[in-house]
């Protein structure tokens, strides 16, 4: 899947723990699952990680998922770095991966009743039956990479784990997962930083939080 290059480099920030990570519950599109007192730590890792990178109020345009988990850990990056919240840009295309009716569900429950719902080879999230395929999030993804393709500077942007990892592999240039019929980057810990400039990532700061997901 191809995109329109890209002017300046791109942050790619996955959001710190949440209430729902710790209780090991299915988040997906939930749109406030409010971060622990560990996810405020990542988020704080993550600012200085950032201000290590770039520098105090540094020309970013800030873009988060409209959740309320991105835009808690957005909130700490932002006054890090002496930048204005208030400035940020939300988009739906930059939420979760869809759970449909297992949404909300305990982890322990749903494997209970329907088997592994991680990929052992790569740890992709199984898409509920009546919830969302990865092929829909990569093409949301590109829609959204298409749209800010001529922004000028610089851009932070917080969203979440299997979005984020279908993000990354479209603008990484990675071929489809055919299980997923997407491309699907490495997985990283909550409260990871990577730099995405001309198609080629950079981890700036690796979390300490949950992986895969």
């Amino acid at each position: 899947m191809s995109t329109t290059p890209r002017a300046g480099r791109d942050f790619i920030a996955r959001h710190g723990e949440t209430v729902f990570n710790a209780a090991r519950r299915l988040q997906g599109e939930h749109p406030h699952t409010p971060l622990t007192r560990a996810g405020f730590a990542q988020a704080e890792e993550m600012g200085r990680a950032l201000l290590a990178e770039l520098g105090p109020s540094p020309r970013l345009t800030l873009w988060a998922s409209p959740t309320g988990r991105a835009l808690q850990t957005l909130a700490v990056i932002a006054e890090i770095l002496n930048l204005d919240w208030h400035d940020a840009r939300t988009d739906a295309r930059l939420i979760e991966i869809g759970m449909g009716s297992w949404g909300g569900l305990y982890y322990a429950d749903l494997i209970a009743r329907v088997g592994p719902v991680f990929d052992s080879s790569n740890g992709a999230l199984a898409c509920a039956p009546d919830g969302e395929r990865y092929s829909k999030i990569a093409a949301r993804s590109a829609g959204w990479l298409a749209d800010t393709a001529a922004d000028t500077g610089d851009r932070l942007v917080i969203t979440h784990g299997i979005s984020s990892r279908v993000l990354r592999g479209v603008m990484t240039g990675l071929a489809p997962t055919p299980s997923l019929d997407a491309p699907f980057a490495p997985g990283l810990p909550q409260g990871s930083v990577v730099a995405i400039e001309r198609g080629v990532e950079r981890v700036v700061h690796l979390g300490t939080g949950r992986s895969p997901a």
